[in-house]
């Protein structure tokens, strides 16, 4: 080989692997607006970047496979390219060992190729970041400031969810992996990007603040008798100012849900098929813990196949055995200035469903033990649509502990219907009904 042939390898190898000024990104990082209800602030300026690192794939292509591991490469990249750069995976690429990236500045993520997660259930049980809040568990997570991570409608992250759908099957307090975790991201974005089979949540936003997410394609399905379970798509805890928008959610749990300190959240411009909802909580899980949700907007909503739409869940006030790994009830806090507006439902068992005894079914425990919880000033508004058969003539269900846990709870303009075309009927239990639009029952 001649030496003009080595130098061109040379500068090919050079430019895949490092900092490579000539080559630009497959893509460019999306004008990042919301709208049209806002977290009440603009969000910190985002720079352009002004060099480029390829990450290649442990097999030397863009190939990947299951017996390689991805993780090293990718960890040099954004070591390379932080602080002013942008990582682009434009391959296959295998993800097998944890991958800590909290350390970020001024970084874009270009994902346009695959990411897979290796199937090797018993390492990532050891080995994966563990979370306090519900025994949750990551594989890799993502943090610092001014972070924006992208795919263009392109780029997939695949949790190669099966293995763990079968385990779990067998193993109900199995600790299963989230798909992505913004940790401690002061300023950011995850927009246009595909999310297949989670082993857990697809989602979770903690500790964070200033963060878009926008234009996503979420989707779950198992391929065989064992499902997909707790598959939320975005989950929010002790986090302030967050957009979730016009996103696809196909998934087996809730759509989204605010966990325990979560402030000033908008979620607008949502599809959301197969979940469990909306919904505020689970709240007061945890006895020494103080929770709360508040200023949260939820707008332009279409939710199909649902057990519920609109949803407010908090534990009672003793603890309360619900699932296998979990569990809990007795904490305090509040829930407070919450709107559900233009929510349209199809083939959901509720429209909404407030419930402050959530995870215990013997209602002499929930009478005994009220919720610590205090819900007020909630208001659901512009909410149509046809509910599923299931609780047929009802379609709603707003249950509180007692009247002073809820409060200023109100219900306008609300046209939702039953397949059986009789009056829609709502059970309401300590609410102030003058407040209600609705047709109130008893249980």
């Amino acid at each position: 080989m001649g030496i003009f042939s080595k130098l061109s390898l040379a500068l090919a190898a050079a430019a895949l692997v490092g900092p490579a000024a000539a080559r630009k990104p497959p893509i460019s990082r999306p004008e990042l607006q919301w709208g049209p209800k806002t977290p009440g602030h603009p969000f910190p300026h985002s720079p352009k970047r002004c060099r480029t690192c390829f990450v290649p794939s442990a097999s030397g292509s863009s190939s990947g496979g299951e017996g390689n591991d991805d993780a090293p490469a990718i960890l040099q990249a954004f070591k390379e390219c932080n602080k002013g750069g942008s990582v682009v995976l434009d391959g296959n690429y295998t993800i097998a060992s944890p991958l800590d990236l909290t350390f970020l500045e001024a970084v874009d993520v270009v994902i346009t190729g695959t990411i897979t997660f290796s199937a090797d259930v018993d390492y990532w049980v050891e080995h994966s970041f563990k979370y306090t809040f519900q025994n949750s568990s990551t594989f890799w997570r993502f943090g610092g400031k001014d972070v924006n991570i992208y795919g263009g409608g392109l780029g997939v992250i695949d949790g190669n969810g099966q293995p763990w759908y079968d385990e779990f099957a067998k193993n109900p307090t199995l600790l299963r992996p989230i798909l992505l975790v913004l940790d401690g991201l002061e300023g950011g974005s995850v927009t246009g990007l595909k999310m297949r089979n989670s082993p857990n949540w697809f989602n979770l936003i903690t500790n964070s603040k200033d963060i878009l997410v926008s234009d996503m394609d979420i989707k779950v399905r198992s391929t065989n008798a064992n499902p997909a379970k707790n598959g939320d798509g975005w989950d929010t805890l002790t986090s302030d100012s967050v957009v979730i928008q016009n996103s696809h959610v196909d998934n087996s749990d809730d759509c989204v849900s605010f966990k325990p300190n979560s402030t000033n959240i908008v979620v607008q411009g949502m599809q959301c098929n197969g979940s469990h909802g909306i919904s505020v909580g689970s709240l007061g899980q945890y006895p020494a813990e103080y929770d709360i949700v508040e200023n949260v907007y939820v707008y332009n909503i279409s939710m199909s196949n649902a057990s519920d739409g609109a949803r407010i869940k908090v534990w009672p006030g003793s603890d309360t055995p619900f699932q296998p790994g979990l569990s809990g009830g007795g904490g305090a806090g509040y829930v407070r200035n919450v709107t559900y507006e233009m929510f349209r439902n199809q083939n959901n068992d509720w429209a909404i469903e407030i419930n402050q005894c959530y995870g215990q079914s013997n209602q002499t425990i929930c009478n005994m033990y009220p919720s610590n919880m205090t819900i007020s000033d909630v208001l659901f508004l512009d909410m149509s649509g046809t509910t599923s058969a299931k609780y047929d003539p009802k379609v709603g269900t707003l249950v509180c502990s007692s009247p002073e846990k809820c409060v200023n709870i109100a219900a306008h303009n609300i046209t939702v219907t039953n397949p059986s075309g009789r009056t829609p009927q709502w059970i309401c239990t300590n609410m102030d009904e003058a407040l209600l639009d609705i047709n109130c029952v008893s249980k």
